[in-house]
């Protein structure tokens, strides 16, 4: 007797697509609504809500009006209509399949990882170098006193440094994959010899080069995770596991993914970005910094890091959740499905292999 899986193809792709889709523009509302509510100043969508209390009960009794009304539906919109064009794209979509749509996802994934790697190498190097000219009290000689005194705010360092950096970083992950986050091994030991040499040698260390080390170490492995599920890196406490057939693998995959791995994700997101007083939320809007006045501007970015590690491991969830309904609609046999995954990963991540 065929399941429902075998039984309703056309049902079952679509629907496993648009859940795959669903997932990641949720996601990518939330952060985007987290930026218009607490950098733009936008109402939020909980403030729309605000007359019933439950829903946000530190917000106003008093329902939104004028252009904060509009603004609030706006965000409240943001949600439902990408939602909505997943589902259109899907049913337009009749050439598309489970397999190119996780590797769609996949290759989203890939981006963020990137856009991330480049981000923390080039702001890594950057304000490693103006803490050094800094200590050293070089910064007036180079770029005056007013501009010094500047570079010294964490906010305007991030604003002016950091922020153009990343926007870079985003460009650069576009269009190059010969580098990516596994080089940031290399760039640790790189940084941890420099301090070895440069304090046993020379009796110099300075506070920035441990913070350089730590940053670049808290962000190899935050990045690394959604590259590490694509490659079968991950540890997997295998008790039943190893003993499933090809379904038993591909259902525990799907339902993990979906019940276990995705849910992670949106706690880490909720909690850490819901206030901003959060977790997530606080060291960011505030560019908050170590208590080393002359070590690296970088501590909120590591707060950052969480959120690229949750974003790009949902997009990579959704990725997995679809190759596993693939194995389950017998498109493809789990067997060969891990080393397809590894080789197309390793292209999309841009390991040095392209």
């Amino acid at each position: 007797m065929p399941s429902i899986l075998t039984a309703h193809p056309v049902a079952t792709d679509r629907s496993a697509r648009i859940l795959a889709g669903a997932v990641v523009c949720i996601t990518a509302a939330f952060l985007v609504n987290f930026g218009l509510t607490f950098v733009a100043g936008w109402p939020g969508v909980p403030a729309l809500f605000s007359h019933l209390g439950w829903l946000a009960p530190a917000a106003p009794a008093s329902p939104l009006d004028g252009g904060a009304l509009a603004r609030g539906w706006v965000q409240l919109l943001l949600y439902a209509g990408p939602i909505a064009g997943v589902a259109a794209w899907v049913g337009l979509g009749r050439g598309r399949t489970l397999e190119s749509d996780a590797d769609t996802w996949a290759a989203l994934a890939a981006y963020i990882v990137r856009a991330g790697f480049w981000s923390v190498f080039l702001i890594g190097l950057a304000d490693a170098l103006i803490s050094f000219v800094r200590v050293e009290d070089l910064l007036p000689a180079l770029v005056g006193k007013e501009l010094t005194t500047k570079l010294g705010l964490s906010r305007f360092r991030g604003q002016y440094v950091h922020l153009p950096l990343m926007g870079a970083a985003c460009l650069i992950a576009l269009f190059t994959r010969s580098l990516s986050v596994v080089w940031l091994a290399l760039l640790i030991v790189l940084a941890e010899f420099l301090i070895v040499i440069t304090r046993f040698i020379y009796s110099y260390e300075q506070a920035f080069m441990g913070d350089l080390v730590r940053f670049w170490y808290a962000s190899l492995f935050l990045l690394a995770s959604a590259y590490s599920l694509v490659d079968e890196g991950h540890v997997r406490v295998d008790l039943f596991y190893a003993r499933f057939g090809a379904k038993g693998k591909a259902w525990t995959n799907a339902l993990g993914s979906m019940f276990l791995g995705v849910p992670l994700c949106w706690v880490i997101l909720s909690m850490g970005l819901w206030k901003k007083g959060s977790s997530l939320a606080g060291p960011l809007l505030s560019f908050e910094i170590s208590q080393s006045g002359f070590g690296m501007y970088v501590k909120y970015l590591m707060a950052g890091c969480l959120i690229v590690f949750a974003a790009s491991m949902a997009a990579q969830f959704a990725s997995y959740f679809l190759k596993s309904v693939a194995v389950l609609r017998q498109e493809r046999t789990f067997e060969t499905a891990p080393a397809e995954t590894a080789a197309a990963g390793a292209a999309a991540v841009g390991t040095g292999t392209v």
